[in-house]
Protein backbone atom coordinates (compact mmCIF):
# COMPACT_ATOMS: atom_id res chain seq x y z
CA UNK A 1 0.00 0.00 0.00
CA UNK A 2 1.85 3.01 -1.33
CA UNK A 3 -0.97 5.60 -0.44
CA UNK A 4 -4.84 6.22 0.80
CA UNK A 5 -6.94 8.69 0.76
CA UNK A 6 -8.93 9.02 4.54
CA UNK A 7 -11.37 12.01 5.77
CA UNK A 8 -11.95 13.39 8.81
CA UNK A 9 -13.91 16.47 10.42
CA UNK A 10 -10.80 18.42 9.64
CA UNK A 11 -7.49 17.71 7.59
CA UNK A 12 -5.57 17.36 10.81
CA UNK A 13 -7.74 14.72 11.74
CA UNK A 14 -7.37 13.12 8.49
CA UNK A 15 -4.17 12.85 8.29
CA UNK A 16 -3.70 11.52 12.19
CA UNK A 17 -6.24 8.93 10.69
CA UNK A 18 -4.07 8.09 8.30
CA UNK A 19 -0.52 7.73 9.48
CA UNK A 20 -2.26 5.09 12.10
CA UNK A 21 -3.85 2.97 9.64
CA UNK A 22 -0.42 3.04 7.55
CA UNK A 23 1.99 2.70 10.91
CA UNK A 24 4.18 5.38 9.91
CA UNK A 25 5.34 8.98 11.30
CA UNK A 26 4.09 12.20 10.15
CA UNK A 27 8.18 12.74 8.32
CA UNK A 28 7.54 9.44 6.53
CA UNK A 29 4.69 10.71 4.34
CA UNK A 30 3.91 13.46 1.65
CA UNK A 31 0.49 14.43 2.56
CA UNK A 32 -1.83 16.35 -0.12
CA UNK A 33 -5.13 18.25 0.96
CA UNK A 34 -7.55 17.00 -1.51
CA UNK A 35 -10.88 19.18 0.00
CA UNK A 36 -10.79 21.40 3.04
CA UNK A 37 -13.59 21.02 5.54
CA UNK A 38 -16.79 22.77 4.98
CA UNK A 39 -18.32 24.18 7.99
CA UNK A 40 -22.08 23.89 7.83
CA UNK A 41 -24.80 26.07 9.63
CA UNK A 42 -23.61 28.74 12.26
CA UNK A 43 -19.66 27.47 11.66
CA UNK A 44 -20.20 24.26 12.88
CA UNK A 45 -17.67 21.36 11.68
CA UNK A 46 -18.20 18.79 10.01
CA UNK A 47 -20.67 19.76 7.30
CA UNK A 48 -18.28 18.07 4.58
CA UNK A 49 -15.69 16.19 6.09
CA UNK A 50 -11.91 17.28 4.82
CA UNK A 51 -10.05 14.83 2.26
CA UNK A 52 -6.58 13.98 2.36
CA UNK A 53 -4.30 11.66 0.50
CA UNK A 54 -1.01 10.18 2.43
CA UNK A 55 1.69 8.34 -0.19
CA UNK A 56 4.81 6.70 1.71
CA UNK A 57 8.00 8.26 0.75
CA UNK A 58 10.51 6.44 -1.58
CA UNK A 59 13.47 5.14 -0.20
Amino acid sequence: MDSIEVEGRTSQEAIKIALKQLGVSRNQVRVEILSEENKGLFGMEGARPARVRVTLKKG
